[in-house]
């Protein structure tokens, strides 16, 4: 019952920005961690970037000092603002979370994955 939704990928030129949004709704009680993660044809997945509900973030190396990500946690919202964008970023981009959902009088935590939004770069 809980579901992630991310928008705000597309089509950019080397040097461009994009701001990506993952929204959680269903039955939730609380947020522990929400975080990107990115995927290339081919390639792994790996993490872009982690924002934690003690408010500690974690970025790969290959974003530091050009991504940024956020979150509005009234709106169960987390964002990744992504500056100076590179080929190298293109990729589908996937919201990950982890959450605290409670059913009846019963506490439980699951992970969840978003649908994934492409991000690509080129000129």
């Amino acid at each position: 019952q809980v579901q992630l939704v991310e928008s705000g990928g597309g089509l950019v030129q080397p040097g461009g920005s994009l701001r990506l949004s993952c929204a959680a709704s269903g039955s939730i009680f609380s947020i522990n961690a929400m975080g990107w993660y990115r995927q290339a044809p081919g390639q792994s997945r790996e993490l872009v970037a982690t924002f934690t509900r003690g408010g500690s973030t974690n970025y790969a190396d290959s974003v530091k000092g050009r991504f940024t990500i956020s979150r509005d946690n009234a709106k169960n919202t987390v964002y990744l603002q992504m500056n100076s964008l590179k080929p190298e970023d293109t990729a589908v981009y996937y919201c990950n979370a982890d959450i605290n959902s409670k059913r009846g009088s019963l506490y439980f935590t699951a992970g969840y994955w978003g649908q994934g939004t492409q991000v690509t770069v080129s000129s």
